[in-house]
């Protein structure tokens, strides 16, 4: 990519910034810049997914019930399989556990108590001994990140935009009524409106532009592939702790992912699993459920970000003229893309955000300014 002016450069090719990309292509020339080799190399590459209406705080559960219809029934050639599968979330509790899991079903939506008998049927390595109550979520699917994330880039490439991978911004500076963006790689991109998409980086892509940082934390997430071996585990649903302690999921029809859920303030880099949060996992998960581990089969850790009240951060900076953030998306970045994206375009382009107006000063960014 040589020097080229667009109207929009979105900064960050995960799936944050490849749904803002996607999103305006079709009513703008759009840039999206990546400073890897690959999109979605920290942190949505080496996500899990699953699209749980009830799983984050008020604003993202409403984009998350936005983002459904999209995510059911993509557009035309967005991909060659679904993007969703059916796969209800089972909470089993211990008697730590059993608080959360009574607010659960008193505040969430279509979250029923089942019986302890009731979840065993469901996933019979339920220990008896430490599981005293259980709720089931039917409602719930798992999400085939890869093949949403590469549905995200056709969307880009079909509505004209560009991808420039391995382009890290260097240089990002407001003239003449325009952001001029310079890129590691010698690109000079020009835009009167600049998205900062980066993740774990948006505050120091912020501090580059000489933009306010919003105080971000990135956190470590660790996940381990296990031999559930002799259970059968294809059609079990998503096992989650209501106390957040861990959680497990089918993974490759015949394996399970075990996570401790840890959450652990680190700073932006290429993160890699701790010994001790793989142990956590395995172990709490054993308390649970009735599975000898021999080995673990693979294990790495990922990067999820939170601005300071956990909620997303999404629209214009408080200073910065045209300078927009698309931040913030901890653990719920991909069950909200669809309408995080939206919303982006939205106030792009100056549209009624429709159902999201409701959220938009809980996600503005001018609350830290």
């Amino acid at each position: 990519m040589e020097s080229k002016t667009f109207d929009v450069v979105v900064i960050g090719a995960g799936i944050a910034g490849s749904t803002a990309a996607a999103a305006l292509a079709a009513d703008c020339r759009v840039a999206l810049i990546e400073a890897e080799d690959a999109v979605g190399y920290h942190t949505s590459g080496r996500s899990a997914a699953t699209w749980i209406l009830n799983y984050g705080p008020p604003d993202v559960q409403v984009l998350t019930g936005a983002s459904r219809a999209f995510l059911e029934s993509p557009p035309p050639g967005f991909t060659d399989h679904p993007v969703l599968n059916l796969r209800g979330v089972l909470y089993i509790a211990d008697e730590e556990a059993r608080p959360p899991l009574g607010e659960l079903v008193s505040a969430g939506k279509g979250v029923r108590p089942v019986t302890v008998d009731e979840a065993r049927a469901m996933v019979p390595a339920i220990r008896r001994d430490t599981i005293v109550a259980a709720a089931l979520e039917e409602d719930a699917f798992d999400i085939d990140v890869a093949a949403l994330h590469q549905g995200y880039l056709r969307m880009l490439r079909a509505g004209g935009g560009e991808l420039a991978l391995r382009n890290r911004a260097g240089r990002i500076e407001r003239r003449g009524g325009a952001w001029e963006v310079e890129t590691t790689a010698g690109a000079v991109l020009q835009a009167p409106v600049v998205v900062n998409a980066a993740g774990a980086w948006g505050d120091e892509v912020a501090a580059i532009a000489g933009v306010a940082k919003l105080g971000l934390t990135p956190c470590r997430r660790t996940a381990a592939i296990i031999d559930p071996t002799p259970h059968d585990v294809r059609d079990w649903p998503m096992l989650v702790d209501p106390g957040h302690r861990w959680y497990a999921r089918t993974e490759a029809r015949t394996r399970l992912m075990v996570s401790p859920a840890d959450q652990t303030p680190d700073v932006p880099h290429d993160v890699q699993p701790e010994e001790i949060d793989i142990a956590l996992g395995i172990d709490r998960m054993q308390q649970a459920l009735d599975i000898p581990v021999k080995r673990v089969e693979r294990s790495w850790a990922g990067l999820r970000s939170f601005t300071p009240d956990g909620s997303l951060a999404i629209g214009w900076d408080a200073k910065a003229e045209g300078f927009l953030w698309c931040i913030g998306q901890g653990g719920y970045g991909i069950q909200t893309s669809p309408a995080a994206g939206r919303l982006v375009a939205d106030l792009v382009l100056g549209r009624d955000p429709g159902p999201a107006t409701a959220i938009l000063p809980i996600v503005d960014p001018a609350r830290y300014a």
